[in-house]
């Protein structure tokens, strides 16, 4: 049984990703929020862009990175909400 190539064993080597995966990680921009609610958005995309460069492109983490997108929005709409408090 072989182990598994990962985009970390070769540092050297700029990431590739799919249209798919891009657009992905394109959804977890968040320089246009303000401060307040980038601070909650920032980890997402910290998470999303270092499993998008860990993981090999496949449906497993297609689902992944949209289900994080889903747990981000939710956080930052309860994040807009705790502003109004």
């Amino acid at each position: 049984m072989t182990t598994p190539r990962h985009a970390l064993d070769h540092p050297t080597e700029a990431p590739f990703y799919g249209d798919d995966v891009q657009h992905l990680l394109n959804q977890f921009e968040y320089s246009h929020l303000p401060p307040h609610l980038a601070e909650v958005s920032r980890p997402h995309s910290e998470l999303a862009h270092a499993m998008a460069g860990t993981l090999f492109p496949g449906p497993e983490l297609l689902v992944g990175l949209r289900k994080l997108i889903e747990a981000k929005d939710c956080l930052v709409r309860q994040a807009v909400e705790d502003a109004k408090a």
